[in-house]
């Protein structure tokens, strides 16, 4: 069990380093909502990946390749409109940027939805995850339950990490915390290009 326990741990950690869509969407609600009101939307993938593991596990893997596609697709422009509502956001000032109370309920939503629409947890699960989880389940389910364990223990703590480290950046001033906010919105529009491009060509 501690074999898989550790390659789940491994890899989660890896995930919740990369940059991609999850994580540029973390630094955009942290710069807008504060760190507290962000942080559980660290919980994102608890939300969404249970439905990705069994759509992958069962379907995904005896379908064809158009299938992920559409999922791109969907998931650019999901990524643009995010993009648009970060750039908006860069213009406000502190005080128009007060969190709201459903804040926090609001940016687990978006982030479970965010990582539904992107391909990474698709393809990892798909390519990776999902032979190493039915390994470790044939083994024994303790073994499978470990692997997960593992994985979403350093993937959540990893991201909540993030999200706690970019919040330091409002301590700096609104210039800089206006310079980060434009960063995340630019970073969120190429993500966005690239899986429209990548959806659309494949």
């Amino acid at each position: 069990m501690l074999a898989f326990f550790v390659q789940g741990f491994t890899l989660g950690f890896s995930a919740a380093a990369q940059p991609g869509p999850f994580q540029a969407y973390l630094l955009s609600q942290t710069l807008k909502n504060g760190w507290r009101r962000t942080l559980p939307a660290a919980l994102a993938p608890l939300i969404s990946d249970g439905p990705i593991i069994v759509l992958v596990l069962l379907i995904l893997t005896q379908v064809p390749g158009w299938a992920l596609r559409i999922i791109q697709v969907a998931g650019g422009f999901f990524l643009l409109y995010l993009a648009w509502g970060a750039y908006r956001s860069a213009g406000e000032s502190g005080a128009d940027l007060a969190p709201s109370p459903e804040a926090a309920h609001r940016s687990l939503l978006e982030a479970a939805l965010t990582n539904a629409l992107g391909p990474g947890p698709y393809i990892f699960w798909s390519l990776v995850g999902g032979h190493i989880l039915l390994e470790g389940w044939q083994l024994s389910p303790l073994i499978g339950t470990g692997f997960l364990l593992g994985f979403y223990g350093a993937l959540i703590g990893g991201s909540a990490l993030f999200v706690i480290l970019s919040s330091t950046a409002r301590q700096f001033g609104p210039r800089v915390t206006t310079i980060l906010r434009m960063f995340s919105a630019f970073a969120l529009l190429l993500l966005g290009l690239y899986q429209l491009w990548a959806g659309l060509t494949g």
